[in-house]
């Protein structure tokens, strides 16, 4: 039980701190929506502050950490000079950024066309292309963040690097309020908010390192033997990291092709996000070094506990949170975002993306809880073999439907993708032992968990259809879908209870120790 509540507390950690950095992302959003609707202005951010965070996805947060961390964890573990080792791999990863941004203020016209080739011949390209030349050189400081962040997770710090994108959303929100307040540009004002808030991200988990006795300081980079080792690793993740990264951009050529469809489906994405940060990443962040750690140890029964604990975790939140956001996609759209520019008509056609992202979230998030398995033994191709039948799934539904079904095509590409790559992360667990298998526990509990939810879903469903009229009324439908939130929330949590799925005791002493 000790073990459970530890694993479940690092959890909370960083779950409560992306639970903090969606909102500030809502607001953010709600901002950008409401100032520039789903019109050029907003859809020329989006490819160009989707630029620098693919290659960050790519390159840090995807390839580069899933193998860096797993050897650093076991070099801390056996004090086989960690330290040395970090700071060689973020010397190199540095000399790469600058390069990769330098080359991409040349030639970035090119590189907006890979991401939205319908914007060619109208107004949103050559903004797109000033806009990516600002917000690009983020990905030198988020990508060093991301690297400082594996440090200290590795390191069984998980609330400094949880707590840096917070930064970005805050700084982003300041920058347009202020620019609002003092009569400013505000697209310039976001524009530049992008580099100064990765900055601010970096120098926090660097002080934070520093604190912890991790000090890594930057020098000329050197290719050791550790580094051609973690290359070697790397190499099929970033290729897997780059098709998941074609995935992306296949929903974005799509979507660039139906005016307003990126804004559309990006306000989307951040609705659906929200779980999977929540969820997924904290997951991720807390379960590979763990997973890591216990593999060196040959610690098996350890190993398979805390696979069982993430998944059931995920699948506590995720089941219902998908559930919720299918049924109140409209109301939870047109509340959150229908003001000034973003009309009626922007809410409709976001909602229905948003519903059919939903189906995919549980997807989404349960690969979070079985890459792991792959990663912390440094197996890195055998998900990037599944991530590229992934990927041509998702290509030929994507483009094959976009003419039935339009931008719609991109939303359900991704979803049934999600799924297949799911259904054969799983399927290649089988010759990993009775570390990657399902406990008594599991098999007890998620029976449970899929009857509250039917129980929620029901709760939500006629409370919607109480509370239809407020929900559309102005000045009262904040409280509506409040209300709306509130009862899926304590039916969900009730009917656990009911069901004896978790006891309230044990409900109490996960909340105390997150």
């Amino acid at each position: 039980m000790t073990k459970q509540i530890r694993l479940v507390s690092a959890f909370f950690t960083v779950g409560i701190w992306t639970f903090l950095s969606r909102i500030a992302g809502f607001v953010r959003d709600i901002l950008i929506a409401a100032f520039f609707g789903a019109g050029p202005i907003a859809e020329a951010f989006q490819v160009a502050f989707a630029l620098p965070n693919m290659f960050r996805r790519f390159f840090a947060e995807g390839a580069f950490n899933m193998a860096f961390i797993p050897m650093f964890s076991k070099k801390l573990e056996a004090d086989d000079g960690a330290v040395e080792f970090a700071q060689d791999a973020f010397s190199g990863l540095a000399s790469l950024l600058i390069v990769l941004t330098l080359i991409a203020q040349i030639f970035m016209p090119w590189f907006v066309w890979a991401m939205a080739s319908g914007f060619v011949g109208d107004a949103r390209f050559d903004t797109s292309v000033d806009f990516a030349r600002i917000c690009f050189p983020y990905i030198l400081f988020i990508s060093l963040a991301a690297l400082l962040s594996g440090v200290l997770n590795a390191s069984g710090r998980f609330a400094a690097a949880a707590a840096a994108p917070v930064l970005l959303n805050a700084i982003i929100v300041g920058a347009m309020g202020g620019a609002y307040w003092l009569g400013w540009d505000i697209a310039k004002a976001l524009v530049w908010a992008v580099p100064v808030a990765g900055i601010a991200q970096m120098l926090l988990v660097w002080f934070a390192a520093d604190k912890a006795g991790l000090r890594l300081i930057p020098r000329l980079p050197k290719m050791t033997p550790e580094l051609k080792k973690l290359a070697i690793i790397a190499a099929p993740a970033a290729m897997a990291g780059g098709v998941v990264q074609i995935n992306l951009l296949v929903g974005r050529q799509v979507a660039s092709f139906y005016d307003g469809a990126i804004q559309w489906l990006s306000v989307a994405d951040r609705l659906y996000q929200l779980p999977l940060g929540v969820v997924g990443i904290a997951i991720g962040v807390v379960l590979l070094p763990d997973l890591s750690r216990k593999i060196r140890a040959k610690d098996t029964d350890g190993g398979r506990h805390a696979f069982n604990r993430a998944a059931e975790f995920a699948l506590a939140l995720t089941i219902p949170a998908a559930a919720a956001l299918f049924l109140a996609a409209q109301p939870l759209i047109s509340v959150l975002f229908q003001r000034g520019a973003f009309t009626l008509y922007d809410a409709q056609a976001t909602a229905t993306a948003l519903a059919i992202y939903s189906i995919g979230l549980p997807a989404f998030v349960f690969q979070k809880v079985i890459q792991p398995l792959y990663f912390a033994r440094e197996d890195t191709k055998t998900p990037f073999y599944f991530a590229v039948v992934s990927m041509i799934i998702n290509v030929v539904i994507a483009v094959g439907l976009s003419y039935k079904i339009g931008y719609l095509s991109a939303a359900v590409g991704v979803t049934v993708s999600a799924w297949g790559m799911t259904a054969l992360l799983w399927s290649g667990t089988r010759n990993m032992g009775t570390a990657a298998q399902f406990d008594a526990q599991f098999f007890t509990t998620v029976p449970k968990i899929i009857f509250a939810t039917a129980v929620m879903s029901v709760v939500i469903y006629f409370t919607q259809k109480y509370l239809s009229q407020a929900l559309v009324t102005d000045g009262v439908r904040y409280l509506a879908l409040s209300g709306l939130v509130a009862s899926g929330i304590i039916s969900y949590a009730a009917a656990l209870l009911g069901f004896g799925t978790y006891s309230l005791k044990e409900i109490k002493q996960f909340t105390k120790r997150g």
